[in-house]
């Protein structure tokens, strides 16, 4: 029977050991109320729960019961107390039996006793000794079962079987409870009062005692088994998230990658295939976290020095780090890959934007304005293809690394065989680089075509500069005939040299002429071949023709002046200058009337201007000019007419005249 279970009896104090002894060292039991008004089942459990307390040393030595027989009727008082030898005494004669310390104040004596504090403190005692004797079993059960090395044992019990109570709690309660009981086991006074533990406290020590130190002795073994369940806890769950680790990288992870080994076939292509394993990276990170985690957990248990487990936790440490970076390197070898493959297509199409620019510049018909814009134009293209010949040689460095790269995959390939991906990427690598190639020499070709047209286009522009330059020559070669060439000489000799100089001087002219003539024509060649029209020729050759034949016309007149000029002088000199003692030698008319006829024609040659086919007309240099020319050949006239008198009438002839 438990105080708790008889907890509102027990508390109506219907009889109790107060702890006193009577002379015999029997144990006084106390019943200090009222029996008429007591339930008297409530009495006998009260009286069973109470004997049942002593050991069955004390119980021999015998009970001294102590009823209040002044509150009872004696009837009653039997009934009670028939278990056990009965003494009636009066209450002053009680002291033969007990003495007075041994008796509570309720009979005068001295013995102090607090029916609640006594209660608690059973109540405390019961419960510790319920629970430390479950919890001893249960840690019985726990602790054997862990010793086990049966497998067939150790699933007999429970290693997650945990106590239904605290051990710490109980030991706790333990122990207040052996200080409380430890407090009374003296003798003495304390204000004069004399003070003795009661038997069941005194009982109660050892059993407190033995119960503490068979709990701390399987509380100290619990607390190693669930050290080693905590670590072997800890082991397996480390294990089982390394598989799960390993699993997931060797499993799913390395399918994602074995599904990717494409490098896009352009740069938005390589992109999306960058986004998706940008995807497959942060799914892998979630597994990283996990074994970095491990990692550390790994280290600290390795830390711990446990060398049971040292050799599965190195073993489990190298499995993880193994797989993990395996994966960690295919991961960092296809990112490198799609970064590749992202800037070789990067560069292609930066090129290929490059050669498009540079076909859409050479499929465009420039008509520039003159050599200066096309040596621009020129200069414009060189510089575009030596970009595109740098952006084809970085394209060349780019596909040839991604190549290398490419060879290597296979290593990364997990079993898988990639020689079908392997060559497509690579077809795709140099199909990509072999068109770029094409089209750079597409552009050259047709750069040369636009180099070999601009040259011509320089030519041409050239050729119709000078042309209209030699127009201009002829223009002032005309002018200088018509303003300067109008001396026709003092004598047949200057004359003549006059002549020869003007002769030269058309050879200048008609070098000049037939230098413009194969300018236009060149001009006429050029623009066949450029299939355009010359923006001079059209004028440039009308005005050049028309000024050579001005140049012409001026020319043979003056060709015709200066032969009637040298005509007229020699005729004149040879008569003028013929020896007197001859004159039959100059008498004939006819010669002087030709001179005469010469000069006479000269002279009106002289006033006649230069008719150019177009109506226009032009003298030969100015009025003064001409006429100072047109005297001397009158001074020359008048001569030969002397000379015609002299001969007609030598008497005339007179030293004077």
């Amino acid at each position: 029977m438990e105080a708790s279970v008889i907890l509102p009896i027990l508390k109506k104090k219907l009889a109790f050991l107060s702890g006193g002894k009577d002379r015999r060292s029997g144990l006084i039991l106390t019943i200090p109320l009222c029996l008429e008004q007591t339930n008297m089942d409530e009495l006998s459990v009260t009286l069973d729960y109470l004997l049942s307390i002593p050991s069955e040393k004390c119980k021999a030595r015998g009970f001294t019961v102590i009823v209040d027989g002044r509150k009872s009727q004696w009837n009653v008082v039997k009934t009670v107390v028939l278990m056990l030898q009965v003494i009636l005494v009066s209450a002053n004669k009680l002291t033969r039996y007990i003495e007075p310390c041994q008796l509570t104040e309720d009979f005068g004596g001295s013995l102090t006793y607090d029916h609640m504090d006594w209660l608690n403190k059973r109540l405390v005692f019961e419960k510790f000794t319920k629970e430390s004797t479950s919890l001893l079993d249960e840690l019985a059960l726990i602790n054997n079962g862990s010793d086990k090395g049966n497998q067939e044992k150790e699933r007999s019990v429970d290693l997650n079987f945990l106590p239904s109570v605290d051990p710490e709690t109980v030991l706790q309660t333990g122990h207040e409870l052996l200080s409380e009981l430890q407090q009374r086991r003296f003798n003495g006074s304390e204000g004069g009062v004399s003070w003795s533990p009661m038997d069941d406290e005194l009982l109660a020590q050892p059993q407190v005692m033995k119960l503490l130190d068979s709990l701390r002795e399987q509380y100290t073994r619990y607390q190693e088994v669930c050290r080693q369940r905590s670590k072997r806890t800890q082991l397996e769950e480390i294990q089982q998230k390394v598989m799960q680790v390993v699993n997931w990288l060797e499993g799913p992870g390395s399918e994602q990658l074995r599904a990717q080994w494409g490098i896009g076939d352009s740069i938005r292509a390589s992109q999306a295939l960058q986004q998706k394993h940008e995807e497959i990276e942060s799914q892998h990170s979630e597994w990283f976290a996990v074994y970095v985690e491990l990692n550390q957990q790994i280290a600290a248990l390795l830390n711990a020095g446990d060398e049971e487990d040292l050799v599965e936790l190195k073993s489990l440490q190298q499995q993880l780090s193994d797989v993990c970076y395996r994966q960690a390197s295919q991961l960092e070898f296809r990112q490198n890959l799609l970064q590749a493959a992202l800037e070789f297509h990067g560069v292609a199409q930066d090129l290929s934007q490059q050669l498009d620019g540079l076909l859409g510049m050479l499929c465009v018909d420039v008509a520039p304005a003159d050599g200066a814009s096309i040596q621009q134009t020129l200069k414009l293209l060189e510089e575009k293809l030596k970009s595109v010949d740098v952006g084809l040689q970085g394209l060349r460095e780019k596909g040839q690394g991604l190549l290398d790269q490419i060879s290597n995959q296979a290593s990364w390939a997990y079993g898988k065989d990639v020689t079908i991906e392997n060559k497509e990427n690579v077809d795709h690598i140099q199909g990509v680089m072999e068109d770029m190639q094409l089209r750079k020499q597409r552009c050259e070709d047709m750069v040369d075509v636009r180099r070999l047209k601009m040259l011509q286009m320089v030519q041409l522009f050239k050729c119709e500069e000078d042309a209209a330059q030699a127009v201009e020559w002829l223009s002032e070669l005309l002018d200088a005939l018509l303003k300067t060439h109008i001396r026709l000489g003092d004598d047949a000799q200057e004359t003549k040299v006059l002549l020869e100089k003007h002769r030269k001087f058309v050879d200048v002219a008609q070098s000049t002429y037939d230098y413009g003539r194969q300018l236009l024509q060149a001009t006429v060649v050029l623009c066949q071949s450029l299939r355009c029209t010359s923006r001079s020729s059209g004028d440039t050759l009308p005005r050049l023709n028309r000024v050579w034949k001005q140049f012409t016309i001026a020319s043979e007149e003056r060709v015709h002046r200066l032969e009637m000029a040298i005509a007229f002088h020699s005729n004149a000199e040879k008569i003028l200058q013929d020896c007197p003692e001859e004159p039959e030698a100059i008498n004939d008319e006819e010669q002087f009337d030709e001179i005469e006829a010469v000069g006479k024609s000269l002279l009106d040659r002289l006033t006649v201007p230069v008719v150019y086919p177009d109506g226009t007309e032009q003298y030969f240099g100015s009025p003064s000019d001409m006429a100072s020319t047109a005297e001397h050949i009158r001074d020359r006239m008048k001569l030969v007419s002397l000379k015609r008198q002299q001969l007609r009438h030598p008497e005339m002839m007179t030293t004077e005249s």
